[in-house]
């Protein structure tokens, strides 16, 4: 019983599979022109769809908002008993269909052909009233649905979601749409956080340990100790960083050294610490961490002048990791 599980698993993914790399032989001048329509439209995209294709068209709608597309999602059904109205001058619409031949879809492409606004069929017939009544095609014919009776949407929603992906990406180039523009658009969560949320934003609350090169052991303990980050900087008259000691090269000094009572801080340095500038990305300082396997980055203000100290536990914590 399980091996057929199994098997019928991976048929479903190997037939969906195939679907989506048939699709590269439709990326033809259709697809263009409805990207250049859509990035010189002065409107938005209004999605539209019933059944299956109006959840992937609610798909798309979101991946276009959050990629710097203003798009709203129309249900086909609604739009015939008065949501037609959400629809603008300069708006381009998108209707979603697996047959283009469906009822609602049938009255629908006339309404919006009256209306003057360019109409944009996604479907896996060519031969169809959309896709013939459309100002542009986008073909996302299957050869075959992964359901054993090749009657429920499967392989062919795949296929829709996977043209709106490309549609979104293409448009995302087109626009420009940066790293910063995305975090606009994704301030809350996770994900928001790596996109926005700064080294400047995460260490301040950190006690600032430091010592002197001339600081003897004990000093050096007490402030790794109330710093309660493993670690303190050294640094010089003028508050400029030189170096850092971290709670393991005290351990490794009290391994190798009987009589401690001479030793200073600049007898276990570690000169030239990895250091990050407050202004930049609280992800950066992680990649910084995680590059050279270490838990504490010196934060330094201008000509190297230190600010404080940032923990790997202080990513943790704020969920960059």
């Amino acid at each position: 019983m399980n091996k057929d599980i199994k098997n019928s698993a991976v048929r479903t993914i190997e037939l969906e599979a195939r679907a989506i790399c048939s699709l590269k032989n439709f990326i033809d001048d259709n697809f263009e022109k409805a990207v250049e329509t859509i990035h010189q439209s002065r409107g938005r995209v209004v999605i539209t769809g019933v059944g299956k294709s109006a959840i992937v068209g609610q798909k798309i709608v979101a991946t276009l908002n959050s990629t710097g597309t203003p798009a709203l999602f129309m249900h086909a059904a609604d739009a015939i008993h008065g949501d037609l109205g959400m629809i603008q001058q300069d708006d381009v619409v998108i209707i979603i269909s697996k047959s283009g031949e469906s009822p609602e879809i049938k009255v629908l492409v006339p309404l919006i052909r009256s209306f003057g606004n360019k109409l944009v069929g996604m479907c896996g017939n060519k031969n169809s009233i959309l896709a013939l009544q459309s100002d542009h095609f986008l073909n996302t014919t299957v050869e075959k649905e992964a359901c054993p009776n090749n009657l429920a949407p499967t392989s062919s929603t795949t296929a829709q979601v996977v043209i709106g992906d490309a549609l979104a990406v293409c448009l995302m180039e087109l626009n420009e749409f940066t790293g910063k523009d995305f975090a606009r658009y994704h301030p809350g969560g996770n994900l928001g956080k790596k996109l926005y949320l700064k080294v400047d934003d995460v260490y301040k609350m950190n006690e600032k340990p430091a010592v002197k090169k001339d600081a003897p052991l004990k000093d050096v303990i007490f402030e790794i100790s109330r710093g309660r980050l493993g670690a303190t900087a050294v640094i010089d008259e003028n508050n400029k960083i030189i170096g850092i000691i971290t709670d393991g090269d005290v351990r490794r000094m009290l391994e190798k050294i009987s009589d401690v009572s001479k030793i200073k801080a600049e007898d276990i340095i570690t000169l030239n610490p990895k250091t990050i500038q407050p202004h930049l990305l609280a992800i950066e300082a992680f990649e910084t961490l995680k590059k050279f396997d270490i838990n504490q980055l010196l934060i330094a203000g201008d000509n190297n002048v230190y600010l404080g100290i940032l923990h790997l536990h202080d990513l943790i914590r704020e969920g960059i990791i």
